[in-house]
């Protein structure tokens, strides 16, 4: 399994507990728009739409990056101003 396996697959699970807390917000809302509940559910509704835009945000390392991170002293890492 690849890395970018996995983040796709955790991109899709967030994706769908934020399907999932959307619904359950129009049910608490229905209920009464003015209770705490309704505000809860859109405050959780927010916070996953939060956390999946900071994932889309995130470049993943290339294979170069992560070995230059490791070995930041190996001669093609270095970097010269000129």
């Amino acid at each position: 399994m690849t890395i970018s396996t996995v983040q796709n697959q955790a991109a899709e699970t967030i994706e769908g507990r934020l399907d999932a807390a959307i619904s359950q917000a129009h049910e608490a809302c229905n209920l009464d728009s003015r209770s705490p509940n309704c505000a809860t559910a859109w405050d959780i509704v927010e916070e996953l739409q939060s956390e999946i835009s900071h994932r889309r945000q995130a470049k993943p390392m290339s294979a170069f990056e992560r070995y230059c991170e490791d070995n930041p002293d190996a001669d093609e890492c270095r970097i010269y101003d000129v």
